[in-house]
């Protein structure tokens, strides 16, 4: 039989002050705050009558004293406030605590003096209310004070310097200093807020601003430095890390806000910085109820759900609860990986986890009329620009061919809302890859204009940390002691994390019109270079960077809005809303897929240029330049 955690003698055991008193806790406060009033009425009763040279009524206080401990308690077990309600010696709990004590106080004070004559003088239950809400809090503090006490500091514990003395800096300063490990040692804040200038946070005080770094550093001998500031922006994390870098600092930072959500911040969360910190960290501004609205019990389905932008999709469509998620992909292995990250299980058992291929016209036709899916996010593509250059006729099957199925199937089946994802390579495109794209946005413009729900594209650019970025290209480089190959020093790229893209693209379905296309703001563009050297940074490798020339179909500097598109952003200030001229499926489906290259190429162009977009072949010279 498997063992339970109470099978364990002692589990539970805390070695803090009244840990033991923790199961009787409704008794020993019950006891407490009813001595508490009987000793507060008597006190007072002594020493007014004292004063007034008078004889002390003692059974008349006893009276008044045991009518306060009986309404103190009937009054708390009305709010719960001896059940454990509210943690000891919280707000919550001193709110609470305050309200029972006066009402008490109120009800003793008024029958006290409707009596002819009183049994005690009025004054008596006044100061004895003020008293005994005075000694109950004061002993509620206490207990929290011992709990929260630190633990005795590690002298071997890694000494941390902590930048945001706010609600997560706080949380996790209290994690560290709680840590029967004493793996760390927070022995500073740093915040530029002068309101905090003089705070401590368990004996660890604020010691300056970021300015402050080096010297603070210094006299604190600080190994570390922590920023515990959830939003920040990659700029503010890139100024940071080369002033500790300068400083002789190791650098760690807490997830972004959207991981926090759920828990309180602790060490668990601290982890290395990386090049995604640095490149492409923004809070986004979203709107959970528009979302709700479109997801919350409907019937989800994501094509190429175990690639990165798919998966991803589905971590955070799950988190809106809808009827029923659908996972579809023509990889197990990427099927298996998707569904243990959500279920935390992936046993590739449940009817949520489809296999199957979206260039199965038959199959997809099948899958919509038996689930009948009411959201469809298409994230099923092929991506890697210079192998569908290579290979055009794939970008046809599965870019093009495969879209049109999933669209046809979506329009039979009645689907109220149908995101296609696109790529910033469709704004005046000039690959196989930008050309296939944008036919995919034109088709998804055309069944706009026929089908009964709304059918919209969400077009962004790079994605950080996806299966074959450059972030992955790089980092495998470095590790092998390889030269990083960036094709030239000129060429930049717009940057977005992939929590942040797929937050946006289900953010624009929430708000995108029919046969429209969605351009994600993706900041602003950076040096694929500058991205190399600052993981050889990270790395603290000792590579070179070799410049190898732009490959066929490359910009030096990649778009996200063609000749004569607007940037207009009505609803959301970082989503442009873009119109797309429709293209007749019947043009796609004349298409050759084992035509060469040079015809396919030329096919595809003559489909965008009668949409309206086509850009232009870079065909550089090659060039081999080491840095």
């Amino acid at each position: 039989m498997r063992p339970r955690l109470s099978d364990y003698e002692g589990w539970h055991r805390v070695d803090r002050p009244f840990a033991r008193l923790r199961p009787w806790r409704q008794v020993v406060l019950s006891v407490a705050d009813g001595s508490v009033w009987v000793g507060a009425v008597a006190l007072f009763a002594a020493v007014r009558l004292d004063v007034a040279a008078q004889p002390v009524p003692w059974v008349d206080v006893l009276a008044v004293g045991g009518a306060a401990a009986i309404l103190h308690l009937a009054f708390g077990w009305f709010v719960r406030l001896h059940h454990g309600r509210a943690s000891l010696g919280s707000l919550e709990e001193m709110v609470l605590l305050g309200a029972v004590t006066g009402t008490t106080g109120v009800v003793v004070f008024l029958g006290n003096a409707l009596l002819s004559p009183p049994l005690v003088p009025r004054s008596i239950p006044i100061a004895a209310t003020a008293a005994a809400l005075t000694v109950m809090a004061w002993a509620r503090a206490t207990y929290r004070w011992s709990k929260e006490r630190p633990l005795p500091a590690g002298a071997d514990g890694e000494r941390v310097l902590v930048f945001g003395a706010g609600d997560a800096g706080r949380q996790l300063v209290r994690s560290m200093l709680r840590d029967p490990q004493a793996r760390w040692r927070p022995v500073g804040f740093l915040d530029d807020d002068p309101v905090l200038r003089h705070q401590r946070t368990l004996g660890v005080p604020v010691r300056g601003t970021i300015g402050d770094l080096g010297r603070v550093a210094e006299r604190t001998d600080a190994s570390t430095l922590v920023i515990a500031i959830p939003s920040a922006r990659s700029e503010i994390l890139r100024a940071i890390s080369e002033e500790a870098a300068a400083a002789g600092l190791t650098v760690k930072v807490l997830p972004g806000v959207s991981e926090l959500l759920d828990h309180r911040v602790g060490i668990s969360d601290l982890r290395d910085i990386d090049v995604a910190d640095l490149l492409g960290r923004h809070q986004i501004d979203t709107d959970i109820d528009a979302i709700a609205g479109y997801l919350t019990g409907k019937r989800v389905l994501v094509t190429g759900a175990g690639g990165s932008i798919g998966s991803e999709l589905c971590r955070q469509i799950h988190r809106f609860a809808p009827a029923e998620l659908i996972m579809l992909d023509r990889d197990e292995s990427a099927l298996h990986a998707v569904q243990l990250s959500i279920e935390g299980r992936a046993l590739l058992d449940s009817p949520n986890v489809v296999l199957g291929d979206i260039r199965d016209t038959e199959f997809v036709t099948r899958l919509f009329e038996d689930r009948r899916p009411q959201v469809v996010f298409h994230a099923a593509a092929l991506k890697h620009l210079p192998m569908l250059e290579q290979y055009p006729g794939e970008a046809i099957k599965t870019n093009v061919w495969g879209t049109l199925s999933v669209l046809d199937a979506a329009k039979q089946s009645g689907v109220e809302r149908f995101v296609n994802i696109s790529t910033d390579k469709a704004a005046n495109p000039c690959s196989v890859l930008g050309y296939s794209k944008r036919v995919a946005e034109g088709l998804t413009a055309a069944t706009a204009r026929e089908a009964s729900g709304t059918y919209l594209s969400v077009r962004f650019g790079n994605v950080l940390g996806s299966r074959g970025s450059v972030l992955t290209a790089f980092s495998a480089q470095i590790a092998a002691g390889r030269p990083v190959t960036v094709t030239d020093p000129s060429v930049t790229r717009y940057f977005m994390t992939i929590e942040e893209a797929c937050q946006l693209v289900i953010q624009a379905a929430a708000i995108g019109r029919d046969g429209e296309a969605l351009v994600l703001d993706m900041g602003e563009p950076v040096r694929i270079v500058d991205v190399a050297e600052q993981l050889i940074a990270l790395h603290g490798a000792d590579v070179r960077i070799e410049f190898t020339g732009l490959r066929r179909g490359e910009k030096m500097v990649e778009e996200l809005f063609g000749d004569g598109e607007p940037d207009d952003r009505p609803v959301h200030h970082l989503i442009s809303h873009v119109p797309v001229p429709p293209l007749a499926p019947l043009e796609a489906l004349a298409m050759d897929p084992w035509a060469p290259l040079p015809d396919t190429s030329a096919t595809m162009r003559t489909m965008c240029r009668s949409m309206g977009a086509v850009g232009r072949w870079d065909i550089p010279r090659p060039r081999e330049t080491t840095k």
